[in-house]
């Protein structure tokens, strides 16, 4: 006696493929959802107690980012500016501006100002700013047109595999230290030979091992 129905065999197969379609389906979107703004962040501007633009503080006025990340090349932190450093010019320009109450507030309560952290490393990632800086990787390689941006937001994921990437073939990264500080940098036809150079030159290793950045 037949148990099941002759159509069974193709139900059994057609669940099947379902069941295939379903879980690659679901493992893509999975993927596209971790590579995606709700995730990563990327393209997201923070909330910060003051609205403070790159674009016009870099491009149009032409301030250097050492001016204000006063230690990115010395230490593992590019630094943030004292209130201080912006009351130089805004004692000076915009003193009454609204916008820029709470710069003022900083600088006579001297309680630093609150700002929301826009690339923000895992604490078990050890990042060193200098060591990229000096070894000349640009900022804009890891930060963007940071000077085109009016509100600061990420360009790259920061993920490990993006970071290793660049650790494998560091050739095709680094420019001349002369360089690093320039947002407008574009890589030369040349970068493959020149990376070559620039490696040898600058002695930098392609590290990859684990306790490079988990210490």
């Amino acid at each position: 006696m037949q148990i099941f129905h002759r159509s069974a065999n193709s139900l059994a197969k057609v669940s099947f493929v379902a069941g295939v379609l379903a879980l690659g389906g679901s493992l893509w979107a999975a993927y596209r959802i971790d590579q995606g703004a709700f995730i990563t962040d990327i393209g997201v501007a923070k909330d910060q107690p003051v609205p403070f633009s790159h674009k016009h503080h870099v491009s149009d006025d032409g301030i250097d980012c050492r001016y204000c990340h006063t230690s990115v090349e010395t230490s593992a932190f590019a630094g943030l500016p004292p209130t201080e450093t912006c009351m130089t010019c805004h004692s000076q320009i915009w003193n009454n501006a609204a916008m820029l109450e709470p710069v003022r507030a900083s600088f006579r309560t001297g309680e630093s100002l609150a700002w929301t952290r826009v690339h923000d490393l895992p604490d078990f990632v050890y990042f060193n700013h200098s060591i990229h800086v000096n070894k000349g990787i640009g900022c804009s390689t890891c930060h963007g047109r940071v000077d085109q941006m009016p509100l600061t937001y990420k360009v790259n994921t920061l993920y490990m595999q993006w970071c290793i990437e660049c650790h494998r073939s560091p050739a095709s990264y680094v420019r001349p230290r002369d360089q690093v500080f320039n947002m407008a940098y574009l890589a030369p036809p040349d970068q493959a030979e020149m990376g070559r150079r620039l490696v040898a030159e600058y002695k930098i290793q392609s590290l990859t091992d684990c306790v490079t950045c988990h210490r």
